[in-house]
């Protein structure tokens, strides 16, 4: 494998993208699979933001329905079936029940608004909307009694982007996590970019195109490090979430209308918890510190409590998270109404470099944005190969249907191996479990346990594959087994990461074959 630290940089790229979220790294995996040489630069971890901090969720956006954006919808809808196909071990299907208050929102505006959720996309592995009514044994109140029932994705949102950054390294690019742009100027036509390591140690590289896909610092990236004025404003929007447990039995999730015309999901999250966002409300300030308030607290508590039996406190939250959305400013007066669709600006000035920066954008369409972008930049590369990530599975999601059926398969080529460690993987790294387990006769080969099933094999693999250097990429952004594991565990992992270090690993399937 082509890995990063030990790839030669490039004499010019034809592509930087500066921005490892899922723009940036949906962006580098399609124009690396098209023939062109690409560099991406991120200066902290790979979805180390914006992009970890979602509903975690592949959905069309049932609520933009109400704003008009049916371009957005279709396109996001039709991305539904394309991400089940291509990622089948972290997208699942998952049903939303929509409890019904008249003096929010009335019947048939809702009928109406599913109807077209469930016409405006082509569906092929989702069912369609129905209404529901809740019987005694329901969670919601007893004075809520029917409501309406559709479908959506759930999504392990950090892992769709470092699964993009694998495909975009598989197909040549080179990707340089925890590297900061500290500079970029325009020079009879290229780029010269100066980066910065987290050892700040520096070092430069020329492009023939500049990407920007830095998400919340889009607009300071143009002011501050190429001294331009933004084309378009931004406003970031902060949205919180809260993780409690288990709220109810089933594996359904529910969509809670407010009286502020908001809603919040309520979402079964690592069979154990109930995730339970998001919020609204402009932020200001610097994107890597934003913290959830106790506004949004109360504000997510007041409306779970407001639908369901059981009743909530912040004793019950164990564990919390905030992120910024970066939306393009359209002068909406609320933040929900903000569009949540994406804004592509191309520089072509012919004394510089072509510039393209990336304004907003969802998870859900991420796939279709980087082909947007391509599409703009196809005058500049004429030798460049067509769209093909449609029908190209991300990496571990290749030969396989369904999570439950290759965790079988593990078990049965590895009866030593726990199935509950089987049935993780699965879920987690698909057909790489494979890889993981190369060349093993034992639960000893594993390595040191550091608890919650993580153990030391898993934790190198994350480091020479996935590019994690710390627990909170391991726990938090890679496996989600933070909410699990026990202080000393991370002790002893921090312990384990310091004596190992990327730099003195080769690829895994070269350790794995030694």
């Amino acid at each position: 494998m082509n890995h990063p630290l030990l790839a030669p940089l490039a004499e010019v790229y034809d592509l930087v993208v500066v921005g490892g979220g899922i723009n940036g790294a949906g962006i580098a995996a399609d124009a690396a699979g098209r023939g062109l040489s690409v560099f991406l630069c991120e200066q902290d971890d790979l979805a180390g933001h914006t992009s970890s901090a979602s509903s975690k969720l592949v959905h069309g956006g049932l609520r933009y329905l109400e704003h008009y954006e049916l371009r957005l919808v279709r396109e996001a809808l039709a991305e539904r079936e394309v991400l089940l196909a291509k990622a089948p071990h972290i997208v699942r299907p998952l049903r939303f029940v929509l409890p019904y208050r008249p003096h929010l929102r009335p019947s048939w505006m809702i009928r109406t608004g599913l109807f077209l959720y469930d016409h405006l996309g082509k569906r092929e592995k989702l069912g369609g909307s129905h209404s529901v009514r809740f019987g005694d044994d329901s969670p919601l109140k007893d004075d809520i009694r029917h409501g309406f029932e559709y479908a959506d994705c759930w999504v392990d949102d950090a892992r769709l982007v470092v699964l993009n950054a694998m495909a975009a390294r598989e197909h040549g690019a080179h990707i340089h996590p925890r590297t900061r742009c500290v500079s970029a100027r325009s020079s009879k036509g290229l780029w010269h970019l100066h980066l910065e390591r987290s050892d700040r140690s520096r070092f430069s590289i020329r492009t023939r195109a500049l990407i920007n896909a830095t998400g919340p610092w889009v607009t300071t990236f143009i002011e501050d490090h190429l001294k331009q004025s933004p084309p378009y404003g931004m406003r970031l929007i902060q949205g919180s979430h809260i993780i409690v447990p288990k709220l109810y039995e089933g594996e359904q999730a529910y969509i809670l209308q407010n009286e502020d015309r908001r809603i919040v999901f309520v979402i079964p999250y690592l069979e154990q918890f109930s995730l339970i966002g998001t919020t609204d409300q402009e932020y200001q300030g610097d994107p890597a510190q934003v913290r959830i308030t106790d506004r949004e607290i109360d504000y997510l508590l007041d409306v779970v409590n407001g639908h369901f039996k059981q009743q909530l406190g912040r004793d019950d939250i164990r564990h919390s998270y905030a992120g910024v959305r970066p939306l393009c400013d359209d002068e909406s007066d609320q933040p929900s109404a903000i569009t949540r669709d994406y804004t592509l600006a191309l520089n072509l000035n012919s004394s510089e470099g072509p510039l393209l920066s990336v304004y907003g954008g969802k998870l859900t369409t991420y796939r279709k944005l980087a082909e947007a972008v391509l599409a703009q930049l196809a005058p500049l590369f004429p030798e460049m190969k067509a769209a093909w990530t449609h029908d190209a599975a991300l990496p571990g999601g290749e030969h396989f249907d369904e999570p439950s059926g290759l965790a079988h398969a593990l078990c049965a080529s590895y009866p030593w191996l726990p199935g509950a460690i089987a049935r993780r993987w699965a879920r987690t790294y698909g057909s790489r479990s494979w890889l993981l387990l190369k060349g093993t006769d034992g639960q000893k080969d594993l390595g040191e346990h550091f608890g919650a099933g993580l153990h030391a094999r898993e934790v190198d693999y994350l480091m020479v594959e996935e590019w994690a250097q710390t627990p909170e990429d391991i726990l938090w952004r890679r496996t989600k087994l933070g909410l699990f594991i026990e202080p000393a565990g991370v002790t002893r992992l921090q312990h384990y990461l310091d004596s190992r270090t990327a730099e003195h690993l080769t690829s895994f399937e070269h350790a794995a074959q030694g």
